[in-house]
C-alpha cells in the first residue's frame, strides 16, 4: 500500500498547494504519494496539508472578498475574465487531459474530446448568467417600496470528486465566482494533481491574490477543517452518501449551507418495444465506458423486461466484450482503470460477494491479474473488465449497494408498475433511464420516477443548461447546472422601504 512519503528520497515530482496567489507545500511539510491506477505506482507527490493550511486559505479568501477587488466589480466585468478563463481551459486541454487521466485513469479519448472542451463551454454560459443576476419588485401595499436582491454568500468551499476533478473543479469555481464569492478548495486525496496544475491558469487571468485557493491532504484533516471553518460559509461537496453524512454532520456547528450531490443506485429500464440496439449500447454507455462505472449516476441497475431479458443480456454481454479494457493514456481503450487501489478492492468484492448471494456471473469477472501477461505495464494496475450479474433478487447487496465500478446488475419485470417498483425500491434517487418507442409511456415513466434526473432513449446525457441534481439520498441543497445555477451561490436579501 502506498501512502505518506515524507521519509523517502525526493525521486517524484511534487506539486505544491495554491494558497493567497502562491505556491507552497504544507506548513507541516508532509507529503502524500498520487498514484498512476494504470500502473499501480507512484508518479508524484503532494502537500498533506492540515488545519492551520485551511485556516491560511479562509483567511486570505476572507481578506480579498471584503476588500471588494472581485465582488466589486460589475457583473459584466467578472463575465469578461470568466470568458478569459475558458479561453485559457481551451489552449491547456491537450495538457490538462494528460495530467487528469494519468492521475485517476479515466481515458484521455474523453477528458481531451469531451470534458475539457465541455468545461470551457460550460464557463462561457456561466459567464452570461453572472450578467442577468436580477432581484424583483413586490407589491406588499400603498406608501412602501420592496424588493429582493441577490447577493454573494463570501467565502465557499469546494470538495471535488476523484471521479471527474476538472469538469468539477472548472464549473463550481466559474459559478462561485459568477456570483461573487471567494473559494477554498479541497480536491479529492486521490486525483490532486490535475487541480493544482489547473490552478496555473490563475496565472494568465486578471484575478485577487486569494479569490481561489486550492489545499491538498486527507479528507480527515483538510475535509474536516474546512466543514468545522467558522469563516466558510457554504460548502459544496460532490462524493459518496456516507461521506456526505459526515460532511452535514461536520457542518452542522456552525450551521453551514450545504450543496450535496451524492451517489446513486440508478435503474436503466428497456421495455420489450425499445429500438434494443439503441438500448444495448446506451446501457453499456451508462455502466462501463468510459470511466469504469465510476459515475454517481452510473445505471447500475439493468430492469429488462420479460419478454426480451435473455435476448438482451445476450445482447448486452456480446457488446461488453467488445470494449477495449487497457492503458487510459491509449487513445483506443475504451475503458480504463478504476481510479485506486481501495476502488479496486471494492469491485473485487462485490464480484465475490453478487456470486456469494445466488446471482449468477453472466459477463466478466476478472481483473488485473486475469487481463494483462506477466511483464505488462499494466499489470500492475487497478483493472477490471465489465462484469454483469443477472438474478431477480432485487434485496441483494449487489442490487441495492453502490458499487461504483463496471458492475452491473440485470433484473426481470413483468410490466410497467413492477417496472417503477423496482426502479424506486432504492435509497437513491439521483437518475434513470427508460428504453421504449412508446412515447405516452415514456411520459408516464418519467413522471413515476422518483429520481432527480430521468432520460429517455438515451443514457448520461448532461448540458450545462440542464439543472442536474438528486433526490433521497442522492443528495439535497438545490441542483447545479441551469439558468438559476447561481443562485445556489448567493444569499436572498429583502428590503423593506417605506416611502411616504
Amino acid at each position: 500500500m502506498l501512502g505518506s512519503v515524507e521519509m523517502r528520497e525526493k525521486t517524484l515530482r511534487e506539486f505544491l498547494n495554491y494558497i493567497g496567489g502562491e505556491r507552497r507545500p504544507s506548513r507541516s511539510g508532509a507529503w502524500l504519494d498520487s498514484v498512476d491506477p494504470s500502473t499501480g505506482q507512484a508518479w508524484a507527490r503532494i502537500p498533506a496539508s492540515t488545519a492551520d493550511d485551511v485556516d491560511d486559505a479562509v483567511r486570505a479568501a476572507q481578506r480579498t472578498f471584503n476588500s471588494g477587488d472581485w465582488t466589486g466589480l460589475p457583473a459584466a466585468e467578472r463575465a469578461a475574465r470568466l470568458r478569459s478563463w475558458a479561453d485559457a481551459i481551451e489552449t491547456n486541454a491537450e495538457w490538462l487531459s494528460e495530467v487528469e487521466t494519468r492521475d485517476n485513469g479515466r481515458p484521455l479519448r474523453e477528458t481531451r474530446f469531451a470534458q475539457l472542451p465541455g468545461a470551457a463551454m460550460q464557463v462561457r454560459y456561466i459567464a452570461g448568467l453572472a450578467e442577468n443576476i436580477q432581484g424583483s419588485t413586490v407589491d406588499v401595499r400603498p406608501g412602501a417600496f420592496a424588493y429582493t436582491r441577490w447577493e454573494p454568500v463570501g467565502v465557499t468551499a469546494l470538495i471535488i470528486p476523484w471521479n471527474g476533478p476538472l469538469p468539477v473543479f472548472f464549473a463550481k469555481v466559474a459559478a462561485s465566482l459568477a456570483a461573487g464569492n471567494a473559494i477554498v478548495v479541497k480536491p479529492a486525496q486521490q486525483a490532486t494533481v490535475s487541480i493544482l496544475e489547473a490552478t496555473r491558469l490563475f496565472d494568465e487571468l486578471d484575478i485577487p491574490p486569494g479569490l481561489v485557493s486550492v489545499v491538498s491532504g486527507r479528507g480527515s484533516e483538510v475535509g474536516d477543517a474546512i466543514t468545522g471553518h467558522p469563516g466558510i460559509g457554504k460548502i459544496s461537496f460532490t462524493g459518496s452518501t456516507e461521506t456526505g453524512r459526515r460532511v452535514m454532520e461536520r457542518a452542522t456547528v456552525n450551521i453551514k449551507n450545504l450543496l450535496l450531490e451524492l451517489g446513486g443506485k440508478s435503474p436503466n429500464i428497456v421495455f420489450a418495444n425499445a429500438d434494443l440496439d439503441s438500448a444495448v449500447a446506451g446501457v453499456a454507455a451508462g455502466i462501463f465506458t468510459p470511466n469504469a462505472g465510476q459515475a454517481c449516476v452510473a445505471g447500475s441497475r439493468v430492469l429488462i423486461e420479460d419478454s426480451v431479458y435473455d435476448d438482451f443480456v445476450e445482447r448486452l454481454a456480446t457488446h461488453a466484450k467488445s470494449i477495449a479494457v487497457g492503458d487510459p493514456m491509449d487513445l483506443a481503450t475504451g475503458m480504463g482503470p478504476l481510479a485506486t487501489e481501495s476502488q479496486y478492492d471494492t469491485v473485487r468484492s462485490y464480484l465475490r460477494l453478487g456470486q456469494e448471494e445466488g446471482a449468477r456471473l453472466a459477463l466478466g469477472g476478472r481483473t488485473t491479474e486475469d487481463l494483462f501477461k506477466e511483464g505488462s505495464p499494466l499489470r500492475g494496475g487497478f483493472y477490471a473488465e465489465p462484469s454483469l450479474f443477472t438474478t431477480e433478487d432485487n434485496g441483494l447487496r449487489v442490487s441495492q449497494e453502490e458499487i461504483f465500478g463496471p458492475v452491473a446488475v440485470a433484473l426481470p419485470f413483468d410490466g410497467e408498475d413492477q417496472a417503477v417498483a423496482l426502479a424506486n425500491n432504492t435509497p437513491y434517487g439521483l437518475a434513470a433511464g427508460v428504453w421504449t418507442e412508446d412515447v405516452r409511456r415514456a411520459h408516464r415513466m418519467a413522471d413515476r420516477l422518483r429520481a432527480g434526473n430521468v432520460w429517455v432513449n438515451t443514457y448520461k446525457a448532461m448540458h450545462w443548461a440542464m439543472p442536474f441534481g438528486g433526490h433521497k439520498q442522492s443528495g439535497n441543497g438545490g441542483t447545479a447546472n441551469g439558468a438559476t445555477a447561481l443562485h445556489e451561490w448567493m444569499d436572498l436579501k429583502s428590503v423593506w422601504m417605506n416611502v411616504e
